[in-house]
């Protein structure tokens, strides 16, 4: 009986972002900033259910109690609403206008970088010159002259940073674009009959998108403070919504009698902003490990 060798089956091999992910996992402070994060988006999400009073219903005989007066952890606004509830839900906010438009200037400023990186010429060159006027302006000035021309609001304030933010991808985008744009594998997709389109999207993104990626998310923590200013100033989410900034500019006339509970919602936006940070971070440096 004639017995045939069969070849070992090859154990697979693990893909580059299983390996950045598994080097992410093992840095400390990505594991204490990920518990932040994931604690304040669950309690944003579940605000419902874990709060026990009305972020918008108040009451006068109890405004402005101490921190940790009878039934109000963290004390009452000037209005006597309970300022643990109005933080939580003040998440949802801060949450929603500083992620989505880094997810927006993402989309759109890789898209735009992108194609003008790799057909460069007179494309590259108008696009980055004009992209240049946004940079005439500081991000704060810009956000605020753009808000304010448009009025105050959500979905102003949503369009407004993303147009902030916006050229700073194209910018990353067009540089990683063009670095790649003449090596050998674009050249052989080229050879091979391979559409413009079809390179950027195959050959070009997989190789750039994940420094573009942790570049948007350390924009995060900016994001969220230049949204919590417009609503400091009045640019941003109107009153009565719970959202830190605005917290900030309502509670700013008891600064002198009750400094800690005014300062408590910029507390809770330096510990989100340093976490996401912390997040970017320890992603920017697993890239750098693996590479």
């Amino acid at each position: 009986m004639e017995i045939t060798a069969t070849k070992p089956i090859p154990a697979k091999r693990k893909t580059y972002w299983l390996d950045v992910f598994e080097i992410f996992l093992k840095d400390r402070s990505a594991w204490v900033s990920g518990l932040i994060v994931i604690s304040i988006f669950l309690s944003a999400l579940l605000a419902p259910w874990i709060c026990a009073y009305d972020p918008y219903q108040g009451s006068m005989s109890a405004r402005l109690l101490e921190i940790g007066a009878p039934g109000h952890l963290l004390g009452t606004d000037e209005l006597g609403r309970d300022m643990l509830t109005r933080l939580i839900y003040g998440g949802r906010m801060t949450l929603l206008i500083g992620f989505t438009p880094i997810l927006l200037a993402f989309v759109i400023g890789t898209a735009i970088g992108l194609v003008s990186g790799f057909i460069g010429g007179k494309l590259n060159t108008f696009v980055m010159r004009t992209l240049d006027i946004f940079y005439a302006f500081p991000s704060v000035l810009l956000a605020v002259a753009i808000s304010g021309a448009m009025g105050p609001g959500v979905m102003n304030s949503i369009i407004a940073l993303t147009v902030v933010f916006t050229p700073q991808i194209v910018r990353v985008a067009e540089s990683a674009a063009t670095q790649i744009r003449n090596m050998e594998y674009i050249d052989a997709a080229r050879m091979s009959g391979a559409s413009s389109l079809t390179i950027i999207r195959v050959h070009i993104l997989s190789n750039v998108v994940g420094p573009i990626f942790v570049y948007a998310t350390s924009l995060i923590s900016v994001c969220m403070i230049l949204a919590s200013g417009l609503s400091f100033l009045g640019l941003g989410v109107k009153p009565p919504e719970p959202e830190w900034g605005l917290m900030l500019n309502t509670l700013r006339p008891s600064i002198y009698t009750k400094p800690l509970l005014a300062a408590l919602p910029g507390i809770w936006l330096f510990i989100t902003s340093i976490a996401f940070n912390l997040l970017s971070d320890a992603f920017r440096q697993a890239m750098s490990r693996k590479s």
